[in-house]
């Protein structure tokens, strides 16, 4: 074998890397130990190290390149680009040894035979460096796609010799520490897959911001594959939770809908050609449900195979409608870190941002903007520079590497900029539209990628970083669990120290990811008329792809609660339904058609009342429904729920009985504590419910008599107040003797460590502090009790 030329993928395993590159060994083990597992992978050949030094030596190449990289200078950008020129130009040059190309055309013909005269194949470089845990390579060598007829390929297969020597792969190869002549290339040659009739994507079987673990992450596009790298478009998402898939449930968390306005297909002779993408396409999903778990399956069945969480290409064939994987890699990013570090970053400025985007990375850069809207141009760039572009190709890395930060007009998660910046661990943001417009080269510019949207400031704006080492933080006697609201975050507070979620806001994914007051939905026919112009084009918007507009309101709410309960699966996390205002769901889309005016929404029409008002129960239902589906469909049975502003003890009983009439049960049912009624007959809450959260925050106000969102009387609404503690040991008391949960939800310990501290001498099961405070709290408290 080590003599040969070409070697099928069914004579190919993952220790062959040294004889046909990375990504053909990782096309040969799986086509060899998972197809028979069901998988799908397309067959094919690889051509050899062996073959490539052949070819060299055939050529006189072998002492030809020693003389042009005899003066390479990786740091002088003019010299690297000279030395890969060159390079190239002199591989192009050659011709095949007559057994090498007699043995291509050979296997190639076999190729035909199975799947008919002129098979179109792709060409994908494999490099022996290729696809390590520590050095993806990826992008940096070429791949040629639609491929047919004897000559095409061997015209193919030399390019993708000569693509070693492209100017990213040559830096890449020195930053990683390779020897530049002593990495060799193989070309590996599958059978093309027919996307462009359908659809193709990548695959995570990891969160590729956070490094959480437990997701597969699939983005899909109409076409061909190439559009996503090249982040021309945004891709449709989805999120697959991977304990509960293994366990036969269909846990779709997250199903974001892209702008997929183009697509790459065949060309009329060969190669790919750039293609419109109907409306009617643009407004449904490129995958269906059955489709996106086949592959979050496949994808889990991949990383069980290589121990190792992978990046995974895959494309689905229009002819036959079945789906393949075409290459598997190992993540580079987040895999290779072992340290239990969390960070924390503190920017605080009242300055408006004067860009957004996708932020990636979780971190902040600062430095003088370059907009460079040529490759020509890239000799400009200095160290430490913020990269400003429209978006960036493989072409880029050699300064990539040197920014402090990247901003491009174009892209999404899974964009070349995105990948290679996180690899890099350089924050970027993606998706601007307008970055090379609104900012100018020589601008100071501050980039933050750690908030939901990443922003750019104008200047260089003081931050500071905080590294906390997670096996070193102490134990407390009573659990500390989060206040969660945004999804958003939920993967990445998974890493902190709780005991899972104590209070997640539904109000947050209802505002931000919704927008839309549900009875607007529900009544969406008989308002429409009522409704401007503006409001029906922003349900329309939001609502596309879906077949109800109910359906829409449900999805969505129960995969902003799976994304909580996915992060901190197994771990219990407490959904409290919604409690909004009258004015707050005023401001919802179509609100004001369903809302009166209050004088005091505060203490208005809220909570529990509402749920059970003819008026709004089929809003509540819906919420009920969320729940459910998360639960049933998803299988995330760690999710319990929570009544907020239960006034009496009839309109917890009625709460409850909506709740058995939709058959949301077998599940824990808690009420927040935060009317002085609530404590007063606490037996009688202790009968209808599982415990009490105690809201902190409303019983504090309404036992002093004060408007908590009165500024003035701000000093005196304190829960260190003697009379708040009376009524909180109260209920730790009785919850305790009753064997019932007894937490805390409010404000009050992320503000007061000394109120943290009282309520666990009082005995509380547990505290739900703000992400935030979560590690400040737990040392401060340890010290004291210390």
């Amino acid at each position: 074998m080590e003599k040969a030329n070409v070697l099928w993928f069914s004579e190919i395993r993952k220790k062959d890397v040294g004889q046909v590159g990375g990504k053909s060994a990782s096309l040969g083990e799986m086509y060899s130990l998972l197809v028979p597992k069901g998988i799908n992978i397309p067959s094919g050949f690889s051509t050899t190290a062996h073959a490539y030094l052949s070819f060299l030596k055939y050529n006189g190449f072998d002492k030809k390149l020693k003389e042009i990289f005899s003066d390479f200078n990786p740091k002088d950008l003019t010299n690297l680009q000279d030395t890969g020129r060159k390079a190239r130009n002199l591989l192009l040059s050659g011709k095949f040894p007559l057994d090498l190309e007699k043995d291509i055309l050979e296997a190639y013909k076999k190729l035909c035979q199975e799947y008919g005269d002129d098979a179109d194949v792709a060409v994908r470089s494999s490099a022996t460096a290729e696809d390590l845990p520590s050095a993806s390579f990826a992008g940096q060598h070429e791949t040629y796609l639609n491929v047919k007829g004897e000559k095409k390929l061997l015209e193919a297969v030399l390019k993708s010799y000569s693509s070693l020597f492209t100017d990213r792969a040559i830096s890449y190869r020195h930053e990683k520490g390779f020897k530049q002549l002593e990495v060799y290339l193989a070309s590996c040659v599958q059978k093309m897959v027919r996307s462009d009739l359908a659809s193709s994507g990548i695959m995570f079987t990891i969160d590729t911001e956070t490094g959480f673990r437990d997701v597969v992450h699939i983005s899909s596009i109409f076409g061909i594959g190439e559009l996503i790298v090249k982040g021309r478009i945004t891709p449709d998402d989805f999120y697959v939770f991977k304990p509960t898939l293994k366990k036969g449930f269909r846990p779709i968390i997250i199903r974001n809908l892209g702008r997929k306005t183009k697509k790459y297909v065949y060309g009329s002779q060969a190669g790919l050609k750039e293609a419109g993408v109907s409306e009617k396409d643009q407004a449904r999903f490129s995958l269906s449900e059955d489709e996106v778990l086949t592959l979050a399956k496949w994808g889990c069945m991949i990383e069980d195979h290589y121990n190792y969480p992978q990046d995974i290409e895959w494309a689905k064939d229009g002819k036959t409608g079945k789906l393949f994987v075409v290459q598997s890699r190992p993540e580079t990013v987040h895999s290779l870190s072992k340290a239990r570090v969390y960070e924390e970053y503190d920017i605080k400025t009242q300055t408006k941002p004067v860009l957004t985007g996708i932020a990636i990375g979780e971190k902040i850069g600062s430095g003088k903007a370059r907009v460079i809207l040529d490759t020509r141009k890239m000799k400009e760039f200095k160290e430490g520079e913020v990269l400003v572009t429209k978006m960036t190709d493989p072409d880029w890395n050699s300064i990539m590497v040197k920014a402090s930060a990247i901003i491009t007009d174009e892209g999404g998660k899974t964009c070349h900029s995105a990948i290679i910046s996180r690899e890099l661990g350089i924050p970027c943001i993606v998706g601007t539209k307008e970055a090379t417009r609104k900012l100018k080269t020589g601008m100071k510019a501050t980039v933050d990628c750690t908030q939901l949207k990443g922003r750019v400031f104008s200047g260089l704006i003081p931050f500071k970083v905080k590294k906390y080492n997670l096996d070193e933080i102490p134990d407390l006697p009573t659990k500390i669990m989060l206040n969660l609201g945004t999804p958003e975050s939920a993967f990445k507070s998974s890493f902190l120290p709780v005991s899972g979620v104590g209070l997640a806001r539904e109000e947050f994914i209802i505002a931000e990811k919704i927008k839309i007051h549900p009875l607007a939905l529900i009544h969406f026919n008989k308002i429409k008329s009522k409704l401007s112009r503006e409001e029906i084009k922003e349900i329309e918007d939001l609502t596309r792809g879906y077949k109800n507009k109910v359906e829409f309101f449900i999805n969505e709410l129960a995969e902003g609660i799976s994304q909580i309960g996915a992060a901190f699966y197994p771990k219990p996390v407490i959904v409290r339904f919604s409690d909004f205002k009258t004015n707050e769901y005023r401001h919802l889309i179509g609100g004001k058609h369903f809302e009166g005016e209050e004088n005091n929404p505060m203490l208005g029409f809220r909570g529990a009342c509402r749920y059970i008002a003819p008026s709004f129960r089929p809003a509540f239902e819906l919420e009920c429904l969320a729940v459910k589906k998360a639960r049933e469909e998803y299988g995330l049975t760690n999710i319990s729920v929570m009544v907020p502003f239960c006034r009496t003890i009839e309109e917890g009983k009625k709460t409850r009985e909506i709740m058995k009439e939709l058959k949301l049960d077998g599940l824990k049912v808690y009420v927040m504590c935060e009317i002085p009624s609530n404590v007063i007959l606490i037996d009688e809450f202790l009968k209808i419910f599982d415990g009490m959260s105690i809201g902190s925050n409303d019983l504090t106000q309404l036992v002093l008599g004060l408007d908590r969102d009165n500024s003035g009387l701000a000093h005196i609404g304190n829960e260190n107040n003697e009379a708040v503690k009376e009524l909180i040991r109260k209920v730790i008391k009785k919850c305790n003797e009753k064997g019932k949960y007894c937490g805390i939800c409010g404000q009050a310990p992320s503000d007061y460590p000394e109120f943290a501290r009282f309520l666990m001498e009082e005995g509380i099961e547990s505290i739900s502090l703000n992400p935030d405070t979560v590690i400040k709290t737990i040392l401060s408290i340890s010290n004291k009790l210390g």
